[in-house]
């Protein structure tokens, strides 16, 4: 009878010690640093309520949920990415990037995880490259990079939402930027107000599938990223969330 009692007791702590352990497993947890920008809808974004949300940032969260790790998001701008990145103070960012031999000498590169194209806003009448004008775009930027490069006096903004105001203020007479923003940019009464015509710049460069940028420091997770994001594409989740955020397929 003892004997039968101390059996109990026994398999009992041993539960505790169990339940204990898988406890404390889950609170050593990985937890990923994952850069996102704040101001760049639909992508990425704070809704009314302040909760971090866009198309990049759910796919980034339905990644980790696959892999069963924490996301820690923070704050970054779209000019500090790939410094944050290449240096190990993120390990991801939830920013679509076009893999770049320059990015790819810094970082690692996910899968692609959508098609990215530029959006050219202006004046009717206004073309790429028209002499004596001024063109927007993120500081950062590919598009921002590209004007350059054409030799364009350009306008650098922080955030692409802030693109309408140099066209607004008429310091600039075109913006160029990424499709996904374009699109709600054509959907804003305000961005609609100033009346500009818009066109898809085919120009290989501006224009490409679109990766999450990985720290070389955390090299292992990028295979890791791209079986998680393979697996969402199969069971629905990317889909779900590309309805939700995009009026149109990007994978």
């Amino acid at each position: 009878m003892k004997l039968a009692k101390l059996l109990r007791q026994f398999v009992f702590a041993l539960c505790i010690a169990l339940v204990g352990g898988s406890f404390a497993e889950a609170d050593a947890a990985e937890t990923l640093r994952i850069g996102a920008l704040e101001s760049s809808p639909p992508m990425s974004y704070r809704d009314s309520e302040g909760r971090l949300t866009g198309f990049s940032v759910e796919i980034v969260r339905a990644i980790c949920e696959e892999m069963h790790v924490r996301c820690e998001f923070q704050y970054t701008t779209l000019e500090q990415v790939i410094d944050a990145v290449a240096s190990g103070e993120i390990d991801m960012a939830a920013v679509g990037l076009l893999d770049t031999p320059e990015r790819r000498s810094r970082v690692l590169f996910s899968a692609p995880y959508f098609r990215s194209l530029t959006l050219w806003f202006a004046k009717p009448g206004i073309q790429p490259g028209d002499p004596g004008i001024r063109v927007a775009a993120v500081k950062g930027s590919a598009q921002e990079r590209y004007a350059r490069k054409q030799g364009w006096e350009t306008v650098g903004v922080i955030a692409h939402t802030e693109l309408g105001e140099p066209l607004s203020a008429g310091v600039a007479q075109a913006i160029m930027l990424p499709m996904s923003t374009g699109l709600v940019f054509m959907r804003s009464p305000e961005f609609r107000k100033l009346g500009t015509s818009w066109m898809a710049m085919k120009v290989p460069e501006l224009s490409g599938d679109a990766s999450l940028p990985i720290s070389p420091k955390n090299a292992q997770l990028k295979d890791a990223v791209n079986a998680a994001l393979e697996r969402i594409k199969r069971n629905g989740t990317y889909d779900r969330i590309n309805s939700r955020f995009l009026p149109l397929r990007v994978s």
